[in-house]
């Protein structure tokens, strides 16, 4: 068959095995992320664009058209940039904003705890502020106040003289909270993209392209790029009415994609389209270092060399979340907004403290917690891990729930029990699985007092006699989908590369088919037979590893978290015998020197009838 007639035919084969691994150390078959008709248009493109093979394989893997490759190896903001009055409420918010500006009203901005809810503030409160107003800003204190807006907030916005409220990366489900804020006389807009029920509170405009009656398309931006359309709609409504002058101009909205990209990045947004863009540009934004808070804490986190997307995930989410886990609920804005180097430093310092706190309060609880769900799930196979303790802190159960579900591969819940007998905690799901609408229907049997979330992340609250119910609830609700998606789970494939092969030039010919993330993953490669002629522990629970190929070439690999798991073990215990690799290529940076590493996620028997 001709790779027109290929590309242009429905059916699709099914991926075939790579390097013949029917089940790794992992416990999973590897694939060829590329099936027949996926083959052949990598084949298309490098004859099409003269690209590199393995580009073009990754490019393709990815669900990209032949006629789509130059658009999406160059994400383009302005390109992929939708009318923001596309989104349902957009025009009426943008009008009220615009309305405030120009009458000075105070503004009050409600946002949430994590980054996403962090970068949103501080993107819509700078925007206010060049606008010539000064907005009050709260983020609620996760153990006290809990999530989204709350009765006794608003009333002190209100009496701090607020006219307008905007809440940011959460009201959608606030029904009291806001319907109270109306009887105090405030306008109130909400923009959010969590999942939204038929039921919406009162408000002047509820931007959330989740919500059901939005056909926008949009709702897989993050709510700090939803607030970044908002911007741009109010700066161009404002426009309309002659409010910039020459005295007073425009702002430069694109200088604020550094803040759009770590937000989005850190609420594992799906790197498709306009959020893809939007990472791309505000790395390169953030490299200019022009943004003083952040500055301050790329340098105290010690990032070396330029910005990467997981740089955003791992070092700096982690450090600017801290404060809403367990300290100051507004740090993270605090420092995203400061201008002063000597405070960013001082704040940047802080919340590097309160990380470090937070990781090893987290991995105290975590290993209580992987006590309990291998204990129940050694007596039953679960559809999800519900876990439960009167002693854990609020602040790191989220966490907790995506290690569990990393460990156990699949939903998980870890809940904090409070004194009075009411329990909070948060959830983490697989691909495949929508963990919010569970939560939601849950909420809608009157199982939870308060839930809510989207597909990959929930949070919920409960009573403690609920328990039991919510984990039953729980199993019927998410059984068949979950063994649907462990059924189907395998490791994908990218290509394969040797040692020699995994060149500095090679992982920056990798690097243009970036930003990865969610949605656009990193690619995997499988290095075919190589020895492990070194691996030890280092760190916090990682492996060490050195491969060496046939022909003597060496490379550096580490597998990170992996001690007393399955790959830790099989590393440390298979030294001196070939295995095939598999893992994602970075440029490992230190002291000026610039090496080739790979990131081990799995590893296989060369042979094996061995073991």
């Amino acid at each position: 068959m001709s790779v027109a007639a290929l590309l242009a035919g429905p059916v699709q084969t099914a991926r075939r095995l790579f390097l013949d691994v029917e089940r790794s150390v992992g416990g999973r078959p590897w694939r060829d992320r590329l099936d027949e008709r996926a083959s052949a248009r990598a084949l298309a493109m490098v004859q099409r664009y003269d690209l590199p093979e393995l580009l073009a394989r990754i490019v393709s893997g990815r669900g990209v058209e032949v006629a789509d490759v130059e658009s999406f190896l160059d994400p383009s903001i302005r390109r992929l940039m939708p009318d923001p009055d596309t989104v349902t409420d957009m025009a009426v918010a943008a009008g009220r904003i615009a309305d405030a500006v120009e009458a000075a009203e105070r503004v009050a901005v409600f946002g949430d705890y994590d980054v996403d809810g962090a970068t949103s503030t501080a993107i819509l409160v700078r925007f206010l502020r060049h606008c010539g107003l000064d907005p009050l800003f709260h983020i609620p204190d996760r153990i006290f106040e809990g999530y989204g807006p709350n009765i006794e907030a608003i009333r002190r916005l209100a009496g701090q003289g607020a006219r307008l409220l905007v809440t940011v990366d959460c009201g959608t489900t606030s029904i009291d909270p806001l319907a109270e804020a109306r009887r105090l006389g405030l306008d109130v807009i909400v923009i959010d993209h969590h999942q939204a029920d038929a039921r919406l509170p009162p408000a002047t405009a509820i931007v959330n392209p989740n919500r059901l009656d939005d056909l926008s398309g949009l709702g897989h931006l993050a709510a700090v790029g939803l607030t970044f359309l908002a911007v741009i709609a109010a700066n161009r409504e404002l426009r309309k009415r002659s409010f910039w002058t020459a005295s007073r101009p425009e702002p430069d909205l694109l200088g604020l994609t550094d803040l759009v990209a770590l937000g989005t990045v850190a609420d594992v947004a799906r790197l498709h389209g306009l959020n893809r863009a939007f990472v791309a540009k505000g790395l390169l934004a953030m490299r200019r270092r022009d943004r003083v808070g952040l500055t301050a804490l790329m340098d105290v986190a010690r990032l070396s060399g330029p910005p990467e997307p997981w740089h955003l995930g791992f070092m700096l989410g982690p450090r600017i979340n801290a404060g809403g886990r367990i300290g100051r609920a507004d740090l993270g804005v605090r420092l995203l907004l400061e201008e002063d180097e000597t405070s960013a430093a001082a704040l940047a310092a802080e919340l590097d403290r309160l990380n470090r706190e937070r990781q090893a309060i987290e991995l105290a609880t975590l290993a209580e917690a992987e006590a309990e769900a291998a204990a129940a799930l050694g007596i039953a196979e679960a559809g999800a891990v519900v876990v439960t303790a009167g002693n854990w802190h609020p602040g790191v159960v989220g966490l907790v729930a995506a290690r569990l579900k990393e460990r156990f591969g699949r939903p998980a819940f870890a809940i904090a029990l409070e004194p009075g007998g009411t329990a909070t905690g948060s959830g983490r799901s697989i691909v495949g699985v929508d963990l919010g609408r569970a939560v939601r229907d849950a909420v809608a049997a009157g199982i939870l007092t308060k839930g809510g979330g989207h597909a990959m992340a929930a949070g919920v609250t409960l009573g403690k006699e609920n328990l039991a119910a919510f984990r039953a609830f729980l199993e019927a609700a998410l059984a068949s989908a979950v063994a649907v998606a462990r059924r189907d789970d395998a490791l994908l494939i990218d290509g394969a590369v040797t040692a020699a092969g995994a060149t500095a030039e090679l992982v920056r010919t990798i690097a243009r088919a970036g930003p990865y993330g969610a949605g656009n993953p990193d690619p995997v490669f499988a290095l075919p037979s190589h020895r492990i002629v070194f691996a030890d522990e280092v760190g916090q629970a990682h492996v060490r590893v050195r491969l060496r190929a046939d022909d003597g070439a060496m490379i550096g690999a580490i597998a990170f978290r992996a001690v007393g798991k399955p790959l830790g073990e099989a590393l440390l215990e298979r030294r001196g015998r070939p295995v095939h690799a598999a893992g994602t290529l970075s440029l490992d940076r230190w002291n000026g020197d610039e090496r080739v590493q790979l990131r081990l996620v799995d590893i296989a028997p060369v042979d094996p009838t061995i073991g």
